[in-house]
């Protein structure tokens, strides 16, 4: 089966006295996504708007992946497909609790 599907998606940055907010909007056709992000100027920095841009653009965008993906693992644990809760820890010393 193919299937091709094209999600929009929006970034919006606003800065204002040192601090840039961003807000990234994800439109799937069916549902919207919304991820925040911050990032604040250290007083004592120099002011470099692209470096909060860029910092409050990757918050924004992880704070949204984050949401997709607690989307994706309800949707996962609906059609009885969600993690494996018996597995072994990926790390640590066997026999360990946990």
């Amino acid at each position: 089966m193919t299937r091709t599907l094209e999600w929009q998606m929006g970034l919006v940055l606003v800065e204002e006295d040192g601090t840039t907010k961003a807000r990234a909007v994800l439109d799937t056709g069916t549902t919207t996504y919304t991820g925040q992000g911050v990032a604040r100027c250290n007083p004592q920095d120099l002011d470099i708007p692209a470096i909060g841009d860029e910092l409050a653009a990757s918050r924004a965008m992880k704070d949204l992946a984050t949401k997709l993906m607690r989307e994706a693992n309800r949707d996962l644990e609906s059609v009885g497909a969600g993690p494996d809760t018996t597995a072994a820890p990926p790390y640590g010393w066997p026999g360990a609790a946990t």
